[in-house]
């Protein structure tokens, strides 16, 4: 299935692999409020679809993405404090749309990606970047503020490196990337799909409804105090997945040693 959208291509191949790929090479795949809209949208798409195992974020060109359009910046400086606010809670609402999204996510990183672009990768479960790429948190070079991308870019590198990274502005390699954790792998630029290949053969593997289960548990128990309410809530976790048809299904293929149905030839 192939989809257009301005700015935008989406592709849902057979095995239920999406690849939403940013579409504006000539201005660096900067984004507006347009195009903010329109990946909110194609997100909550594919958070309904069933079909969809994995979702792949890419782009075309040089860079993965240069950060905000010059043209909306402009149209922002004469914004008043509420349009800002309205503004940045329609960037927010994209950025936990696609941190939340009930399926794996994959970032294909290419040449540059600078400001609320570093936050579209932080909000991926996994960002294979290319070893040429640069980053950059730049926003503070223009007087402004990492604000609504924060929250996803210190979960990712933690807040010591934030604290650098943040003030100081300076780009860093695809290398240092890998280090703070940003970047998952850091890859020559012909192994880039391989290895997101890779990967998604590894989720294709498994069960949908556990893959869906894991990623939510972690946003569960992460920075939670190990105590009783945390413990019952894993048992209740693992009870539950245990009882449903793919627990089941599961236990079942891996007891008479045959694949399990949601492995397709």
């Amino acid at each position: 299935m192939n989809n257009d959208y301005t700015g935008l291509l989406l592709d849902i191949d057979q095995r239920g692999i999406a690849t939403v790929t940013l579409n504006r090479p000539e201005i660096h795949n900067a984004f507006d409020a347009q195009l903010i809209k329109t990946l909110t949208q194609v997100f909550t798409r594919l958070e309904q679809d069933n079909t969809v195992r994995v979702v792949i974020l890419a782009a075309t060109g040089k860079s993965f993405s240069a950060g905000a359009d010059l043209n909306w910046m402009q149209a922002m400086a004469n914004y008043s404090y509420a349009e800002n606010l309205a503004d940045a809670k329609a960037l927010a609402d994209m950025l936990a749309t696609l941190n939340n999204l009930n399926k794996p996510t994959i970032a294909r990183v290419q040449g540059a990606a600078f400001g609320g672009a570093v936050g579209l990768i932080a909000c991926c479960d996994m960002a294979i970047g290319s070893k040429l790429s640069k980053f950059c948190l730049s926003e503070v070079k223009i007087g402004l503020l990492p604000a609504t991308i924060s929250p996803y870019v210190i979960d990712a590198i933690g807040a010591r490196a934030a604290r650098r990274y943040f003030t100081t502005a300076e780009v860093f390699s695809a290398r240092r990337a890998r280090r703070l954790g940003l970047l998952s792998e850091a890859v020559t630029e012909e192994e880039l799909d391989s290895t997101i290949t890779a990967l998604t053969d590894h989720i294709l593997r498994n069960s949908p409804q556990a893959v869906s289960a894991a990623k939510q548990l972690i946003f569960k128990v992460q920075n939670r105090v190990i105590e009783s309410e945390l413990i019952h809530l894993t048992c209740e976790e693992i009870a539950h997945i245990r009882v449903s048809n793919e627990g089941q299904e599961g236990l079942q293929a891996f007891l008479q040693k045959r694949p399990a149905s949601w492995i397709k030839a």
